[in-house]
């Protein structure tokens, strides 16, 4: 099972629908509310779908209330929880590390192992700078954000 299959198999456990839908603005690519997830038909990837299935998941789990106004701040923080849950589930600190020890040597190569798009992979890698600092160790890897994403093993 790949990833988007994954995350679709995890959504019917929790009871939430996905349903494919013609959003009337482009920039929309999908919503949750109230255990239905809308993913616009407009997606060009499966791998694109995937991040967006992941963060509208991560809604579920995270998000309460309507959080479409963007000029509220705890509606922002409610956001970026719901991209960090999504963050997390394709990619997380060990996904970093065990596509260093694939061999990766570039973000491209990276967001390919990973099964996720570059741009997500990119803000993955933001948040985590944001909330991890300059870098951090899991077990024997450390992984530094600042000023290039790297990994290395400590012995």
């Amino acid at each position: 099972m790949n990833a988007l299959e994954h995350l679709e198999d995890d959504a019917r456990k929790e009871n939430i629908d996905i349903i494919p839908y013609h959003f009337e603005n482009e920039r929309i690519k999908g919503l949750y509310c109230d255990g239905v997830i809308g993913i616009s038909k407009n997606i060009g990837t499966s791998t694109e779908k995937t991040c967006i299935l992941a963060e509208e998941i991560g809604h579920h789990h995270t998000t309460t209330g309507n959080i479409i106004d963007m000029s509220n701040p705890s509606n922002r923080k409610q956001e970026r929880r719901a991209r960090l849950w999504g963050y997390d589930q394709l990619i997380g600190l060990q996904g970093i590390i065990n596509a260093y020890v694939a061999g990766c040597k570039n973000r491209y190569e990276m967001a390919e192992y990973l099964g996720v798009t570059e741009e997500f992979l990119q803000e993955c890698i933001d948040t985590y700078c944001e909330k991890y600092g300059m870098g951090i160790r899991l077990g024997n890897y450390c992984v530094t954000f600042v000023p290039n994403l790297m990994v290395g093993k400590i012995t």
